[in-house]
């Protein structure tokens, strides 16, 4: 656990390496981008309806109830024409059967449509369980690289408003759809059933809902999920907003920022007006086809009542009766009704597609490598590391280790210094397998850290970070991190070692005081102080400190030395510092320029060389000697 005491906060990369997106600069869904349309709508239905199966007794049970609630409104009709023309032929008693068993229906009915709508909710809530669940675990699993190179209010979106568009779509439209395609089937028979010429009629009303159906949704299929893409990169920046208020406030910079979230809200605003006037004007559109429609079928079918029996060709059209009109329209409707819905639906479903498409993306990207399968023990590490030959690059072609040679042997401590950019936090990421290395090989104990598995690599080093990551939990709990099955009085033997106990217990609740999210109701120091405690706690056998004490004053600094010191007994240390007056008891201080460890030595032996040691330590202590 004690190397993924810092995992979740993104890698530091070297300054000017930094990878962009597949989107360019700003991210995989920056503005300007091309505009993004569904790339298999088969596929990513067929994935839908996996992640809905999974729950099967929801699913059978609101198919169950769906299929009786439609039979039964598809029979209404033919018991309401009835009743229609008992009352027409003064047959009370006839009539008043009909409309008891028409109340049955009824109420039977709306018991049944109930059922569905609990079902519906309950199937649409445990799918999109499922489906964030998943998409958690692979962000999980993601590698480094991943996450570095993709905006983080993107990733968010995609967790929160996509898979929420998929919920939504699920509730509403998937059980509109089954009872949909029973309404036609069941309405279109019945309708023959009384008169195929009208029929024929009706089927007018039809053509021409689905050609406005397709017309509009062409558009539509273009603005939605541009709708969704930039409703991500606004979350994106609402994130660096919030994270980076401080920096922003520091550089009186609000005016830019507001600009250019208004420029993107600007973008949403325009593509989701267009989005939201093409499906509004589905609805509108298909209610006046319809009502176009009720108008010819009642003008038809007065015709063939007044007309009586009568042939076309060879085919008989029989009479047909006042309630038979009646239960002819009521059919019609009920016929054209699910094509409505659907297209009243199609925004909702067009946005959940390009939803889960984006959902989908983050599932089928590359997980994680889970490393080799050598025999590898954490109790019986030693710590002999040993760079050869390594070359690495975050963007290809611009190198940021090249033929680069460093040897640790088992418990000395190692500085790593070196101008900004150098190369310096990159050694870290490849000792950790946070990024692989494009040429040489890294050992530890002689194995090839490519040949053992992540786990129990990382799980063999511990972690101080400059950037400390505090969850939103207790003091303890966040101590805790470094090992999870560490005690309560470990945990303040740690804590005190650290120096966490100074402050930790003048709080109201001590150790069980809940922190804000990234720490915020803690100073950086004692931020720091509690991510040094996660290290004393996990007593790994490799120690990495990365500007550890960067943000803790000289006092408190020199209250610590002597507990790092201890903690760094015995195991192997890396130490990368910008203060080089914590290194000075290093055993061996590394220089890295250009990519190349181009000095190595102890303090006093790099100060006689006068090289890039000696003008490093010279620009930070220069104005001290004078």
């Amino acid at each position: 656990m004690s190397a993924l005491a810092e995992n979740k906060q993104p890698v530091n990369l070297a300054p000017g390496r930094r990878p962009h997106g597949p989107g360019g600069p700003h991210g995989p869904h920056g503005m300007g981008m091309p505009v993004e349309k569904p790339k298999n709508v088969k596929a990513t239905l067929k994935r839908i309806i996996s992640y809905i199966g999974r729950n099967k007794n929801l699913l059978v049970g609101m198919l169950t109830v769906t299929i009786a609630a439609t039979v039964l409104n598809v029979a209404a009709p033919s018991v309401s024409g009835k009743a229609i023309d008992a009352v027409a032929a003064l047959d009370m008693g006839t009539m008043g059967k009909w409309l008891a068993l028409l109340g049955v229906i009824y109420l039977v009915s709306a018991v049944l449509t109930y059922f569905q709508t609990l079902f519906a909710a309950k199937l649409s809530q445990y799918t999109v369980r499922t489906m964030r669940n998943d998409l958690f675990s692979k962000i999980s699993h993601l590698p480094i690289k991943y996450i570095d190179t993709h905006k983080h209010g993107d990733i968010m979106s995609r967790m929160t408003n996509d898979a929420e568009n998929v919920s939504n779509s699920v509730s509403q439209s998937l059980s509109s759809l089954i009872s949909g395609i029973i309404t036609l089937i069941g309405c279109f028979a019945m309708m023959v059933y009384y008169s195929w010429l009208l029929t024929l009629v009706s089927l007018i009303t039809l053509v021409l809902t689905l050609m406005v159906t397709r017309f509009l949704s062409k558009f539509m299929r273009k603005y939605y999920p541009l709708q969704q893409s930039t409703l991500g990169v606004l979350n994106g920046q609402i994130e660096e907003a919030v994270t980076g208020c401080r920096t922003v406030k520091a550089f009186t910079r609000e005016k830019i920022i507001c600009d250019g979230f208004n420029k993107t809200s600007d973008e949403l605003c325009r593509v989701g007006t267009k989005a939201q006037i093409l499906g509004g004007i589905m609805g509108p559109c298909m209610n006046t086809i319809g009502n176009v429609g009720f108008l010819i079928i009642a003008a038809v079918g007065g015709w063939l009542a007044i007309k009586g029996n009568f042939s076309i060709g060879f085919l008989p059209v029989p009479a047909i009766s006042v309630g038979t009109i009646q239960a002819f329209i009521t059919y019609s409707k009920q016929f054209t009704r699910p094509i409505n819905e659907i297209a009243n639906q199609y925004a909702q479903i067009q946005t959940a597609l390009a939803g889960a498409e984006r959902v989908f993306e983050i599932l089928d990207s590359e997980p994680e490598d889970a490393g080799g399968n050598a025999p590898f023990e954490i109790e019986q590490v030693k710590g002999d590391l040993n760079f050869k030959d390594i070359d690495f690059s975050y963007v290809k072609g611009e190198q940021v280790l090249k033929d680069f040679n460093l040897w640790v042997k088992s418990g000395q401590k190692i500085a790593i210094v070196g101008a900004t950019g150098s190369g310096k936090t990159t050694v870290v990421n490849l000792l950790t397998r946070f990024y692989d290395i494009d040429g040489g090989i890294i050992t530890l104990d002689g194995t090839d850290i490519r040949e053992i598995s992540k786990d129990k690599l990382r799980g063999s080093i511990g972690i101080v970070l400059q950037d400390t990551v505090i969850f939103t939990d207790t003091i303890a709990q966040n101590i805790r991190y470094g090992r999870i099955d560490a005690t309560d009085e470990e945990i303040r033997k740690a804590a005190m070692l650290a120096r966490v106990d100074d402050f930790a217990e003048k709080l109201s609740d001590g150790y069980d005081t809940m922190l804000t999210e990234g720490g915020g109701n803690l100073s950086q120091g004692q931020r720091q102080l509690i991510s040094i405690a996660r290290a004393v706690l996990a007593d790994p056998k490799i120690l990495i400190l990365d500007e550890a004490t960067s943000s803790i004053d000289t006092r408190t600094e020199m209250h610590i030395q002597e507990a790092m010191i201890n903690l760094m007994k015995g195991r192997t240390s890396l130490i990368i510092a910008h203060r080089l007056s914590t290194i000075r008891d290093a055993d061996k201080i590394v220089v890295i320029s250009g990519g190349k460890v181009v000095e190595a030595g102890d303090h006093d032996e790099l100060l006689a060389q006068k090289g890039c040691y000696y003008e490093l330590y010279q620009s930070q202590f220069a104005g001290i000697a004078t």
